[in-house]
């Protein structure tokens, strides 16, 4: 069983043909709402893309906004622990989507700052935990604490970035960054691989968009180019790798092909609109896949020199 601890959101996402810029108005086209937010995208990635027995424990307000979500999570095969607020509304999300794929997003926490410490209780049958920085850093260095304390394996995805306290870092097993958060995590402008070198955590994986994912893991690292797909909305992309990386991880995968899985349904994410509802089934992800060809030297070198990394 994986716990994911984290947000839950309903985003409130516009196509435009660009994203504003500051004080720009853009007049934009199509308007949807999805359920949304890193927790809940995470667990429903573990879930559907990675086919892992799943809980989610999250807060959420007692309004019309949370019930899109748990019917999500539920579709999705998720058991819920939610924790519900009353005085706080569920958390929401406001998303511009551009014609050439890429969003910003502004996220209003809501009802995710409400989770504590004292709501983990007990963690009897979960193998790995998995966070993100949705909720408060208190709550995240306390669910840490306590679930290497139970023999529970420490996920963190460090988005959105902010300052992690070393007591936080103590606690890792395994940190995914993508590859600005892992410049502001390492303190220095340096190669992926030298940042990576910087930072004490047994393993740290950094996506790199369409380029593929590096891992330093174990002492060695480990590249795994991107797949090649025509992007529609790359929401939800990051957190899709995320929740299959730590579900295949969690049956017993090895990492490089735990990348890969995770590489794959990340890819597949991009190619459909929204957070939730572009996450792919596990059988869309083996299938893809076998299509694929295997990554070639020349691939593999180019990301390697993209990378800093030696050819020794």
């Amino acid at each position: 069983m994986i716990l994911v601890a984290g947000s839950a959101n309903l985003d409130f996402v516009v196509r435009a043909h660009h994203i504003p810029g500051p004080g720009e108005t853009v007049l934009g086209r199509a308007f949807e709402t999805f359920p949304g937010g890193k927790g809940a995208n995470q667990a429903v990635a573990c879930s559907r893309a990675g086919g892992a027995d799943t809980r989610f424990l999250a807060a959420m307000g007692q309004d019309a906004f949370a019930s899109p979500i748990e019917d999500s999570l539920r579709q999705a095969g998720v058991e819920l622990a939610i924790i519900r607020v009353p005085d706080h509304p569920t958390g929401t999300a406001f998303i511009c989507v551009s014609d050439d794929a890429e969003n910003a997003i502004t996220v209003a926490p809501g009802a995710n700052l409400c989770l504590e410490p004292a709501h983990l209780g007990e963690l009897g049958g979960v193998s790995h935990l998995l966070m993100q920085l949705e909720i408060s850093l208190p709550t995240v260095t306390a669910f840490a604490t306590a679930a290497r304390k139970q023999g529970v394996t420490v996920v963190l995805n460090a988005a959105p970035m902010q300052a992690l306290p070393s007591r936080l870092l103590d606690q890792m097993d395994v940190l995914v960054v993508n590859e600005g958060e892992l410049a502001a995590l390492s303190g220095r402008q340096a190669s992926v691989a030298e940042s990576l070198e910087r930072i004490a955590v047994p393993t740290v994986v950094v996506t790199l968009g369409a380029r593929g994912c590096c891992v330093r893991h174990q002492g060695e690292f480990l590249l795994q180019p991107g797949y090649c797909v025509t992007p529609v909305d790359t929401t939800a992309a990051g957190d899709t790798f995320c929740g299959a990386l730590v579900a295949a991880l969690s049956q017993g995968s090895d990492m490089p092909q735990a990348m890969r899985l995770a590489s794959a349904a990340g890819a597949l994410a991009c190619t459909r609109m929204g957070a939730q509802s572009s996450i792919p089934q596990a059988s869309e992800v083996l299938a893809f896949l076998a299509q694929q060809p295997q990554a070639n030297a020349a691939s593999v070198d180019t990301l390697r020199t993209y990378c800093g990394l030696t050819h020794s």
